[in-house]
């Protein structure tokens, strides 16, 4: 990969960190990113949270601007909301150059998500490439590649001051109202406070709240002993578990996942797969496409699968 990307102008630093499903990107991309002179500081591989926090902190704590992170887990979501819990950190989990142009110019963000399951090493260079070299309020995609007008320019240059002063502790103020721990401490959970969740109709027990219409992610609950019967989507699908314990059986390749608190599971495109609630559970999830669902068998054969194999 060496030689994809130009030198960079200005000397950088690039604090990096993985999950297990981004570790091998994040490698490709530490070496790349050393071949060209930026010093890498690789804080290793962890669970995705812990990946993301970590370098969200030591940007954040950072008194130099030049100094910016590098995340990889399996769809570059979770690093990222979790690096994004840091003041100063805007982390934006980019999939094509296009996303990387935009996010600079329009939010001057100073960590790059990627994702291991989805972008090769070859294609992250040039997401990085395009990333690293776009400056705040350049021409972009979102701006139809012409100079931002002369209002949101000045928007965009206010908006520096006020972003970084959201996070910032407000310990002293007599009017700041104390936030549950456990929610507080969670990036993904944060997304369902407040939120009302819809009833899903076919499947007893499950309840959802979109976050993002297309591709799809929602926060999925569903009551313990539930059962989703045997179905399958259109697109493929990532989860991590935020709250419970599930089984998920992939019909498909005959393979069975039981999944707590943290763990991550990808289910290809068209896999039928039946899943069983052993506690109230809770979940986010994210499509490759607007989400839709097809059953492949009722709930009365999918409890008598599930009571038969137990």
């Amino acid at each position: 990969m060496a030689g994809a990307v130009s030198a960079v102008d200005q000397p950088l630093k690039i604090i990096t960190g993985a999950d297990d499903f981004g570790a091998s990107l994040k490698d490709a991309m530490v070496s790349h990113l050393r071949s060209l002179g930026i010093d890498v500081e690789d804080t290793g591989v962890s669970s995705y949270y812990s990946a993301g926090s970590e370098v969200g902190r030591r940007v954040s704590a950072s008194s130099s601007s030049e100094v910016r992170g590098l995340v990889c887990c399996g769809t570059g979501v979770g690093v990222a909301m979790f690096a994004n819990k840091f003041p100063g950190v805007y982390a934006a989990t980019c999939l094509s150059v296009e996303d990387a142009v935009n996010a600079r110019s329009i939010s001057n963000c100073n960590v790059l998500a990627l994702s291991g399951i989805k972008t090769s090493p070859e294609t992250a260079v040039k997401i990085f490439d395009a990333w690293i070299k776009t400056p705040f309020k350049s021409p972009c995609p979102a701006s139809g590649s012409e100079p931002w007008s002369s209002d949101i320019s000045s928007f965009l240059d206010n908006s520096l001051s006020e972003m970084v002063e959201i996070g910032k502790s407000t310990t002293g103020d007599s009017t700041t109202k104390k936030i549950d721990e456990t929610t507080a401490s969670c990036a993904i959970c944060c997304l369902a406070k407040n939120r009302e969740f819809t009833p899903v109709d076919i499947m007893p027990g499950g309840s959802m709240k979109i976050v993002r219409e297309t591709p799809t992610s929602a926060i999925v609950r569903f009551k313990a002993g539930s059962v989703e019967p045997a179905h399958h989507h259109t697109f493929g699908h990532d989860l991590v578990v935020i709250k419970g314990k599930k089984s998920v059986w992939n019909l498909s390749k005959k393979e069975r996942a039981d999944l707590i608190v943290g763990d991550y599971l990808f289910t290809p495109a068209g896999d039928v797969h039946r899943v069983k609630y052993h506690e109230d559970t809770e979940f986010f999830i994210t499509w490759d496409g607007h989400w839709d669902i097809f059953l492949d068998e009722d709930l009365e054969t999918a409890e008598k699968a599930i009571e038969e194999e137990a």
